[in-house]
């Protein structure tokens, strides 16, 4: 397995072994000792599936205060996979790093507590499963528009199909500090 730090060290690109043959491959896809040697030294207590159509385009969502960190691998399928700095006083707040992650590659990236978190599907359709370290509360749900343009994330497109709650989510200029995390 490898694992790299992105632009925003916090935010890691793993590249897991591959063992494969004229019948197809295995893959270790999370092993709890190896990812904590890797730095991920994180217990996770949910894992979440979504299919979507490509085009689509979900988040940028975070939760507060029961915070998610997140491992994003897919499936089927090509996403653009992005994580959003958002812990006030942090020296990369507002930045952002992105990833494409696929069925080929295999890659994952590890998204920590205290950043948005979004992709938008590039392939026919998309198959992508997380893992997290926190229950869903659902009333813990916030988010930032996917197009705030003082985050100015480059999307592989201009307009993705969003849900209706994504369409109408703030800036991040525009939430109350109160509701964002806090740099640690």
């Amino acid at each position: 397995m490898k694992c790299e730090p992105t632009e925003i060290p916090e935010v890691l690109l793993i590249t897991p072994d591959v063992f494969g043959d004229a019948r197809g491959f295995f893959i270790e896809t999370y092993n709890e000792q190896r990812y904590a040697n890797a730095g991920i030294d994180r217990h996770f207590v949910q894992d979440n599936y979504s299919h979507s159509r490509q085009g689509t385009l979900r988040g940028l969502h975070y939760q507060l205060p029961h915070a998610q960190g997140k491992l994003i691998s897919v499936i089927w399928g090509r996403i653009f996979d992005v994580a959003v700095d958002i812990r006030q006083g942090s020296p990369s707040f507002g930045k952002w790093v992105g990833r494409e992650l696929s069925e080929e590659n295999r890659s994952q990236l590890y998204v920590p507590e205290g950043f948005a978190h979004g992709f938008m599907v590039l392939s026919e359709r998309a198959d992508v499963q997380y893992k997290c370290t926190e229950l869903y509360h659902p009333e813990d749900d916030r988010g930032i528009l996917w197009s705030d343009p003082a985050i100015g994330i480059n999307w592989p497109a201009e307009q993705g199909i969003l849900s209706d709650k994504d369409q109408g989510l703030p800036l991040l200029s525009e939430i109350a500090p109160d509701q964002l995390p806090v740099f640690e």
